[in-house]
């Protein structure tokens, strides 16, 4: 699997749910998010589909267990960690994933893509508050970086119901993405269904006082 990928086909499917969400007003259901298709950065989560959407792919533990002993034969190692933690993230085992991102950024802090996946593990664990801090600590490396920004538009409003936080977020992403690419199709697909139903939401700097 490219981990670097976004599969636009899913992301299309979420932005069809997050107009309807948006439309139908429907409020997040306590105890679970509300449906959202992350971007991630490095681990795309099974193709970005939100949890419980199908049963997520099986936890090869022979694997999870020759890259444990690895981890614990080199302590400075990021790279069997991040495995790891993308192993735990894509059989949508979250706290398991978010320690091994833990263990991965005390080791390189830099590491942008461990990061931001990172805050949506604690997304998918409920904690958006958690989520978005993370997200904040991605884009003090690189405030550009843009599926960062994609995902704090999509913990925003899903996870906020802040709309206008979202908007913003969203069209930060799409300023910051090179033109044409999956980040920013992305991008311009979440806010042209966020004006359509909210067209009064103005994302900052195109127009709006946010």
């Amino acid at each position: 699997m490219n981990r670097d990928a976004v599969f636009l086909g899913v992301a299309g499917v979420f932005f069809g749910v997050m107009v309807g969400w948006i439309i139908g007003s429907q409020q997040a259901a306590s105890g679970a998010p509300a449906a959202p298709a992350a971007v991630s950065a490095s681990a795309p989560a099974g193709g970005g589909q939100a949890p419980g959407q199908q049963a997520p792919p099986p936890l090869d533990e022979s694997r999870a267990a020759a890259l444990k002993s690895t981890a614990a034969q080199n302590p400075r190692d990021e790279a069997p960690r991040v495995q790891l933690a993308n192993m735990y993230f894509d059989a949508e085992r979250y706290q398991d994933a978010a320690e091994w991102y833990q263990q991965a950024l005390g080791i390189n802090p830099k590491d942008i893509n461990a990061s931001t996946d990172l805050g949506i593990a604690y997304y998918y664990m409920n904690q958006p508050d958690r989520a978005l801090a993370q997200f904040d600590k991605s884009l003090a490396l690189n405030p550009r970086h843009a599926k960062t920004l994609l995902n704090v538009g999509i913990v925003r409003a899903f996870g906020k119901q802040d709309l206008r936080g979202a908007a913003d977020a969203w069209q930060r992403a799409l300023d910051s993405a090179p033109p044409g690419s999956d980040e920013s199709k992305a991008a311009q697909q979440a806010l042209e269904g966020l004006k359509a139903a909210h067209p009064e939401l103005t994302p900052a700097g195109k127009g709006s006082s946010h």
